[in-house]
């Protein structure tokens, strides 16, 4: 724990046993330094971004920072129990039904923007696509229950098959973000002005769509399969909230950081490692009210392909030594997104123990991951 020039505190919660890159440091302690600022809280999934670091969380006062945010704004996961069994799997079958899921849905959007209260706009023909990066849905079976009080509280079966999607608000958060570029650059908005407030009502918007978009995607992954599930969990990772931290009131700026204080979270490694079910221990203030959003990136994107083309085939990378499958026909997404690309989430995951952040209530082991069947430009 430091102080930057403007004494801010910046904490990273990380053992000797995490490597955090210098890169991701630096961009900590530079962003700390901006006016208003109280507080950067580094997470043990900290790694280097495009200017700021993600996996932190920043606290401000009076001064709202939408880069900080990024261009995905919503991004987070959604975990939705399935009516599928795991003493049933039918895994090169299933493989074989998801297709088409990154053309436009042709389904009726209406019911699930009426759950969030929103009307139709211009981005619902995106609505229920996955989009790239790191995005992706996942068919997983409970691996272990570690705490049976949470796991059952929750309403969860270990017999039942589960469904991680990971998206956001696709080109809906990209354009809010260029507008906003455009006319104040990097630069912070005060609390209570009108621009902060056109941001805020904007920020909300895609927060919401961002949600709606997750449960159409696990709506159109589930009715490939034949089946349906039930929504347990969604959290969001990029998300800028009103917060009181030590009696003081603020801005809470997260990227790549799930929240502490809305209950159950998922936190995923790489496709070819389990996913995590935490409950937090409790909100935290002094760690940004913010958890680890996964395992991290060890490498660059455009650094992943060099490393591993000679060492990997493409049909390697689409088997897990965990024996699940990847659904990717975008070369270069299945170079960049391999789990040799990933920090190790066992040491995410306990860095989180060791700082009494988490309760872990259950792992969870892939089957079948889908990211793309088309190759995108």
């Amino acid at each position: 724990m430091g102080t930057s020039e403007t004494s801010a505190i910046i904490r990273v919660i990380a053992s000797e046993k995490n490597w955090i890159e210098g890169a991701a440091l630096q961009q900590l302690n530079t962003t700390a330094t901006l006016p208003g600022m109280k507080m950067a809280i580094g997470l043990p999934d900290l790694h280097p971004g495009k200017g700021t670091p993600v996996g932190a969380a920043f606290f401000t006062l009076t001064t709202l920072y939408p880069f900080l945010i990024g261009n995905d704004i919503g991004c987070g996961m959604g975990l939705w129990q399935t009516d599928l069994k795991h003493t049933k799997i039918k895994r090169d079958r299933w493989v074989k039904k998801l297709t088409g899921l990154d053309a436009p849905w042709n389904g009726d959007p209406a019911p699930f923007l009426d759950e969030e209260r929103l009307t139709p706009g211009e981005w619902d023909p995106a609505l229920g696509t996955i989009g790239g990066g790191n995005h992706f849905a996942e068919l997983q079976t409970v691996n272990t229950i570690e705490n049976d009080a949470l796991f059952h509280k929750a309403g969860l079966s270990k017999g039942a098959l589960m469904l991680l999607v990971h998206s956001g608000s696709r080109g809906l958060g990209e354009s809010i973000l260029r507008r906003h570029v455009a006319v104040y650059k990097n630069n912070g908005l005060e609390e209570g002005s009108e621009e902060a407030a056109a941001y805020l009502r904007q920020h909300d918007h895609a927060l919401a769509w961002a949600r709606v978009n997750r449960a159409v995607i696990a709506h159109r992954f589930l009715s490939a399969l034949g089946t349906r599930g039930n929504r347990i969990l969604d959290i969001c990772h990029n998300s800028l909230t009103p917060q009181t931290i030590q009696g003081q009131a603020g801005w809470l700026h997260r990227k790549g950081a799930a929240p502490s204080d809305q209950g159950l979270v998922v936190i995923p490694g790489s496709r070819g490692s389990l996913s995590y079910l935490v409950f937090p221990t409790a909100p935290n203030e002094m760690h940004g009210v913010s958890l680890a959003h996964g395992a991290g990136r060890k490498w660059k994107r455009s650094e992943s392909k060099g490393r591993l083309q000679n060492r990997y085939t493409l049909e390697a990378l689409t088997q897990t030594a965990l024996g699940s499958r990847v659904i990717c026909k975008n070369k270069a997404l299945l170079y960049e997104e391999a789990p040799q690309a990933y920090k190790n989430i066992d040491v995410v995951i306990q860095d989180m123990l060791e700082a009494d952040l988490i309760t872990v209530v259950a792992t969870l082991k892939p089957l079948i991951t889908y990211k793309t069947r088309e190759v995108q430009a």
